[in-house]
């Protein structure tokens, strides 16, 4: 029998799906916990990821003529309470400030002091206190529409915290747009989620599902949320977007209104888009192997990574003076749009050492340069969605490298969706279904499930069923006509007008 690879990372995936992913994050010095339970600090390569994500995304919104403002952190209690099924479905995650001003008490301990006239809150989203902006710039529908993204943090109290995927401060950006009629509102709506599907597979690399979120999923307040799903490595689903058709319940509450075309005064439609740092955990669990991190190259930090080897101290200027070059050489080379980003590392370690910590980091390419390699004036590369190296003509590579790079973006989608294909079942049998979400070894879930493409009759008593059973939900009902079919549901038995996809979530 054939020895198993020794892998950079222990434990490895089938071994035990959380503690790998947890052992990613740390090797790939992407971030760590922070002193304050359920917060994190994002360290350099975690936080250029978030930029480059922050980057493209930013194009994209302005590119749909969206612009950037900024609007408090805390939020007066009063307006979260005017939105009852708002409040209610943050009530439980919410941080409050109640008191202001720290001071001594008799043994020199510092204590709060004034309490406030009105506690606020820690912003959780922001809908209600943009709300109540929005009443005072809406007046007329000339005012209309308002196209407004805000790149931000927020709090939800996190009780179970997990780096990346839920954590009680985490950066995100949140659209949120008001509109003079509820067409203009809806297409908002469908267009950012489009937008969100964009990005996840030409940038992140990473297919995703659109589709609609029932009733027991649906973001507090909305009367539509759509999102994007994605399947990660342990067959779990990923909410990696949402975009909220809000209709007029926000605008009634908050009082926007304006003057129409025929002089009435009417409640505007409004709606609210966001994602979150969740995408980098998002990225770790679609591409990541027991090596560590692979970052796709449209969004890596660096793209190219130059490794001198410098076996004897005399050849170190040699070495080194040919890196810089080969650095110089190919930042003068465009691959989407900007420079290709390379990071010459000539820091005192091994060569194996060094080689070891940018595999772990998931960096796209790796070259390691030597007295060798420089008599024959080639590179001798490593590909991060590729076992093992090869030697290439400098020349060439230069010439070559931007497709390179496009090729390891293609080779991880196509890689990530025939694992979603694999994983992906029509079922029709409620034994069947439950033998699918039930693993035969408990201690290892990921070897079994993903997504089950099952009829539902819309009754929420039945989706509930399956969720107090299974731990399994409804994580949309696919925006693809493929699935609109008539059956009968998987609980019940009742007509069905479509299958919705079923899973086990993030």
């Amino acid at each position: 029998m054939a020895k198993e690879r020794k892998s950079a990372i222990s434990p490895k995936r089938h071994e035990d799906y959380p503690e790998w992913y947890q052992q990613v994050v740390k090797n790939a010095d992407l971030a760590e916990s922070s002193p304050v339970r359920g917060c994190m600090v994002i360290k350099p390569w975690g936080y250029a990821l978030w930029e480059n994500i922050r980057t493209e995304l930013d194009i994209m919104f302005k590119a749909t003529g969206h612009v950037n403002a900024y609007f408090p952190l805390f939020i007066p209690l009063s307006y979260l309470q005017k939105e009852a099924d708002h409040v209610d479905g943050f009530a439980k995650e919410c941080a409050v400030v109640t008191h202001h001003r720290l001071e001594a008490d008799a043994d020199g301990k510092l204590v709060p002091a004034g309490e406030l006239e009105e506690p606020l809150v820690v912003r959780p989203t922001s809908e209600t206190i943009i709300g109540e902006t929005y009443s005072k710039w809406v007046q007329s529908y000339r005012d209309l529409p308002i196209l407004i993204n805000q790149w931000a943090n927020v709090v939800r109290w996190e009780m179970r915290p997990r780096i990346f995927l839920r954590t009680t401060e985490f950066l995100w950006q949140e659209g949120h747009t008001v509109h003079e009629t509820k067409d203009e509102a809806w297409d908002e709506t469908v267009k950012m989620l489009e937008v969100y599907k964009t990005f996840a597979e030409e940038y992140m690399a990473m297919p995703v599902i659109t589709g609609e979120k029932t009733t027991e999923e649906r973001f507090p307040g909305a009367e539509n949320t759509l999102c994007i799903e994605a399947m990660m490595q342990d067959r779990k689903a990923l909410q990696a977007g949402t975009s909220h058709f809000l209709g007029q319940n926000f605008a009634k509450s908050a009082d926007i209104a304006f003057q129409n075309r025929e002089g009435q005064r009417v409640h505007a439609w409004t709606t609210s888009w966001g994602v979150s740092t969740r995408l980098i955990g998002g990225m770790i669990m679609t591409h990541g192997d027991d090596d560590g991190f692979i970052v796709p190259p449209r969004l890596a930090p660096k793209h190219i990574v130059i490794l001198p080897i410098i076996r004897d101290d005399k050849d170190a200027e040699t070495v080194l003076s040919y890196c810089e070059k080969l650095k110089i050489e190919l930042e003068d080379v465009n691959f989407n749009r900007v420079p290709v980003r390379v990071e010459l590392d000539n820091r005192d370690l091994n060569a194996g050492e060094k080689g070891w910590s940018w595999v772990k980091k998931g960096a796209p390419i790796r070259l390691e340069i030597g007295m060798r390699d420089i008599e024959s004036d080639s590179v001798f590369m490593g590909r991060r969605d590729q076992q093992g190296k090869s030697g290439m003509p400098r020349a060439q590579f230069v010439a070559d490298v931007a497709g390179i790079l496009g090729e390891i973006q293609d080779n991880l989608f196509k890689k990530a969706l025939a694992y979603r294909e694999e994983h992906t079942k029509n079922i029709d049998d409620l034994s069947k279904f439950a033998d699918f979400f039930t693993p035969e070894n408990p201690e290892k879930p990921e070897t079994h499930g993903g997504f089950a493409l099952s009829h539902w009759c819309t009754n929420p008593n039945c989706e509930n069923k399956i969720n107090a059973d299974l731990s399994v939900t409804i994580r949309c009902i696919p925006s693809s006509s493929d699935n609109e079919e008539q059956g009968k549901c998987i609980v019940c038995g009742e007509k069905s007008p479509q299958r919705v996809i079923f899973a086990k979530a993030y």
